[in-house]
């Protein structure tokens, strides 16, 4: 088995990457997913993250009102620092046990979006990190997110930077350009995790 590292900052396309290594039979471990999972309505992480939020952070139908959780810890590094060592210890037990149901000579990419900025590329065989310049992120959050370029810059900000997260990559996958750009990049990369996991077995 393979263990991958994979991720990039907001809007630098890494769920389009995610897409096209599962199409070419990657195992995806997505830890964005699985945050969300662990904190669904009657789980311990929610009633942990109400403790520490307060009932507010809470949907009419005591779902998790994540714009509003999202607008106290973007705006608080102590507060999303609270919340990440909430829910981290639960998506790395999560990750590990989906972890261990992959076969011996399988790529398992684990979509991390946090992995730069929470030291974990030790944890990974290598680490893979879909690259695109501020500019275009930026554009990407505003015109497919609709978010506003405040709401963007403030989400960007709260990441590591462009150097950091080229600085712990094995491999780069540049996603500046247009889309059919991406997938001869991926399938080379793909080529080159397939054949480093053949090599485990």
């Amino acid at each position: 088995m393979l263990k991958v590292g994979l991720t990039g900052g907001i809007g630098a396309g890494k769920s389009e990457v995610s897409r096209l290594l599962v199409s070419y039979g990657a195992v995806l471990i997505d830890a964005d997913r699985i945050a969300r999972e662990v904190v669904e309505p009657n789980t311990p992480g929610l009633a942990a993250v109400v403790d520490a939020f307060g009932a507010d952070v809470l949907t009419a139908d005591g779902t998790l009102d994540r714009p509003k959780l999202g607008s106290i810890v973007f705006a608080d590094p102590e507060r999303l620092a609270a919340l990440n060592a909430i829910v981290h210890p639960l998506v790395g037990a999560r990750s590990a046990e989906l972890e261990s149901a992959a076969g011996p000579g399988d790529v398992v990419i684990h979509d991390v979006p946090l992995l730069t900025e929470n030291g974990l590329a030790p944890l990974y065989d290598l680490v893979v990190v879909v690259d695109a310049s501020p500019e275009t992120q930026l554009d990407r959050l505003v015109r497919l997110r609709g978010m506003t370029e405040e709401e963007a810059r403030a989400r960007m900000a709260a990441q590591a930077g462009r150097a950091a997260r080229r600085e712990i990559a094995d491999l780069v996958i540049d996603n500046d350009g247009p889309l059919d750009a991406l997938e001869p990049q991926v399938r080379k990369v793909w080529d080159e995790l397939a054949r480093r996991a053949a090599e485990t077995v």
